[in-house]
């Protein structure tokens, strides 16, 4: 079974490198993206349950990953929740944590953010 990824980045170059990593990963499919946080809350809307994992970026095109978090946190049905950002510092990861996100990486932590997509896939690929 494929998870179904939200991506929320608003860097074209970085969506599609992601992209390219989760394809690389395997058992991932990019379902959707935006570049706002009002283009994510829209997506979220018109497709609750409609995702298995949100990957969030913080600072965004216009407003902020913050709010994106809450809204995925709240939906009935929402899925795994990770924040890939340049700017999660200490401070700001644990915000994120107290939010509800399931795990925070820095952009620098790329093996990290790495290993725990690879870690989710393979427990969904185990089944029950």
């Amino acid at each position: 079974m494929e998870l179904k990824v939200f991506l929320v980045e608003d860097l074209p170059r970085m969506r599609s490198l992601l992209g390219d990593v989760f394809s690389t990963i395997g058992g991932l499919s990019v379902v959707g993206a935006a570049g706002t946080e009002a283009e994510a809350k829209l997506w979220l809307e018109e497709h609750p349950g409609g995702w298995d994992v949100a990957v969030i970026d913080l600072v965004l095109d216009q407003g902020a990953g913050m709010e994106v978090i809450r809204r995925c946190k709240a939906q009935p049905g929402g899925g795994q929740v990770v924040v890939f950002s340049s700017y999660a510092t200490p401070g700001v990861r644990q915000h994120c944590l107290d939010l509800g996100a399931d795990a925070v990486f820095d952009k620098s932590e790329t093996r990290g953010f790495i290993s725990w997509f690879n870690a989710l896939a393979d427990r969904e690929n185990a089944g029950p």
